[in-house]
């Protein structure tokens, strides 16, 4: 249990919170608009359906107040250390605002359901009382109307259609129904392309129905202006509703039972949202300046494995390690905008990225940058950040763990590069005392661009008698015969016939245990930060590693989980 609260005691605190926030805004709610003696007669309409329509309105206006503010890059990178230096805990829990994110998205699922369902019964019921198929009280109250048609309770008031006809009228010609449709229909497309296998396969599908929330938003903003739930307001004299439920034909005939007068709440979700749509208005104003800053190209480079490095220069831009940048290229798509973490040292004058192909984009981003001579200027490109990771707290830990997986080495290969200067320049902030690094890989190719790097750091480690500082184990997790027969024919050379380092490569997977026990062995007394980029299943596996080999005892070894999310 105490292993469990060191690396996710934070996050299981937050998340308490929220659904306590939303249980306590559905419990109330619902006692509210079941209870309330201003909705007894629109309760004798509706039944129980009334409630369970209105509570589950309430938390989705506060979800909806948050699921935007997760993905505002800057506020997050503000918040996170750009000008704000938070803690720790908080910049860990910062790296989380995609799964906070989904978790809002799936109560704003959930919600949308219960409360599209529940107003599908009440515009029944309102339908049959309005068609006088229920008792006498409902009859009653569905007729009530002035001049000004302000004072009703039904907010069904056509008559002259086909009973069956009228549900679905009411849905396409009232501010409600309309927007409701509109909202719905918006969501379902939001969030179907979101599964996993069409943000992974048609990265396209997804970016561009996601957009779709504008629609969401607006239609949010006016939803809540039809006003179809009303209650009764008072009167002078006041109705009194214990006695005048019985006697609907002495309405306005009897002092005790005034006409009841009923009108719709105030709209109020555009008073939860308004402030975060600002907010992100305001984010993209600051994507868009940065779009238009003119980016120029030092370097174009095509590396084994399909995977492009661009080194690029912009003005005005300042780095840290493990940091991402988000890409757009106007000759393939104006909205497209794809992350990619930054290969590049803070120390360096240009910043770099490494992109592998791994889709429509990437592959037509290759292609374009093929056909530029050398030396030759690449086509427009926008770039938006940087934007801080997990990564970025690799040197607040006297001991990391660096762990990718293909492509997901490229924050290491900016961490170690900013190793490589900070040694090189006898930086004496370097707190940092030991690295461990790992890299797992499916084909020999993917080692290629990297070893170059892991070289120099190799000698110079040597060079300064500081051997152990960096303990490297690349695994290779994918090979053919004719590569295991050549292995075996150079196993007794000095250096790796993979890598050309001095360090053997590994084939097949580590045996994390193992690892974890000898990193718990070396430093018994240290805080380890544990760093992943790299999928989703291996970040699980890593997860509870660092949970089971971190001591109870705070003067002990303890590993803290950090993961890249985009």
């Amino acid at each position: 249990m105490a292993n469990c609260i060191v690396n996710y005691g934070f996050s299981a605190f937050i998340l308490f919170v929220w659904m306590a926030i939303n249980i306590f805004l559905f419990v109330y709610f619902y006692f509210f608009y079941d209870l309330g003696p201003q909705f007894f007669y629109t309760r004798h309409l509706l039944g129980s359906a009334l409630p369970w329509a209105r509570a589950p309105a309430a938390v989705l206006n506060f979800n909806c107040m948050l699921i935007l503010l997760p993905v505002c890059r800057n506020l997050l990178s503000l918040l996170r250390g750009s000008f704000v230096r938070c803690s720790r805990t908080m910049r860990k829990q910062l790296d989380k605002n995609l799964t906070f994110h989904k978790l809002v998205a799936y109560m704003i699922a959930l919600m949308t359901a219960v409360h599209t369902i529940a107003h599908l019964f009440n515009l029944e019921r309102y339908n049959n009382s309005r068609q006088g198929l229920d008792d006498e009280l409902s009859t009653a109250l569905s007729d009530l109307a002035d001049t000004e048609n302000t004072t009703y309770l039904n907010p069904v008031r056509i008559t002259n259609l086909d009973p069956q006809q009228i549900p679905t009228y009411f849905a396409f010609t009232t501010i409600a129904g309309l927007t409701g449709v509109v909202i719905t229909l918006a969501l379902i497309l939001i969030i179907t392309s979101s599964m996993e296998v069409i943000r992974r396969s048609y990265f396209e599908v997804f970016w561009y129905t996601h957009h779709l929330f504008i629609i969401f938003f607006a239609g949010l903003v006016f939803h809540g202006a039809g006003r179809i739930v009303r209650s009764q307001q008072r009167t002078n004299p006041p109705h009194n509703t214990t006695f005048c439920k019985d006697h609907p034909d002495d309405w306005g005939q009897i002092p005790e039972c005034p006409i009841p007068q009923f009108a719709g709440g105030f709209p109020q979700t555009w008073m939860y949202v308004i402030g975060p749509m600002v907010i992100y208005l305001c984010e993209r104003l600051v994507r868009f300046i940065r779009y238009m800053q003119r980016v120029q190209y030092k370097k174009i480079v095509m590396r084994p494995s399909k995977v492009l490095e661009l080194q690029l220069i912009k003005n005005g831009f300042k780095m840290d390690v493990g940091q991402y940048v988000f890409v757009n290229c106007p000759a393939i798509s104006q909205l497209e905008w794809h992350p990619f973490t930054m290969t590049s040292a803070p120390e360096e004058d240009f910043f770099s990225v490494h992109i592998r192909s791994a889709g429509d984009w990437t592959d037509k981003l290759i292609e374009i940058m093929k056909k530029v001579p050398e030396g030759g200027e690449g086509p427009k490109l926008g770039v938006d950040g940087p934007f801080g990771t997990a990564s970025e707290d690799v040197f607040d830990y006297e001991v990391s763990m660096l762990i990718g997986a293909g492509i997901g080495v490229t924050p290491f290969a900016s961490i170690l590069k900013s190793i490589w200067y900070k040694f090189k320049d006898s930086d004496p902030k370097l707190r940092t005392r030991k690295i461990y690094f790992y890299w797992l890989c499916r084909e020999t190719h993917a080692f290629e661009w990297f070893a170059d790097l892991l070289q120099v750091l190799e000698k110079e480690m040597e060079e300064r008698g500081m051997g152990d500082f960096l303990t490297y184990k690349l695994y290779l997790t994918g090979w053919d015969q004719s590569h295991a027969t050549h292995v075996m024919v150079h196993f007794d050379k000095d250096t790796d016939v993979v890598t050309g380092l001095k360090q053997k490569t590994h084939y097949g997977r580590p045996i994390w245990d193992k690892e974890f026990e000898q990193v718990r062995k070396e430093n018994p007394t240290s805080i380890v930060g544990t760093f992943l980029c790299g999928p989703e299943a291996l970040g699980k596996v890593l997860e509870k590693k660092c949970a089971k080999y971190s001591d109870v005892d705070p003067r002990k070894t303890r590993f803290y989980f950090n993961k890249e999310n985009f």
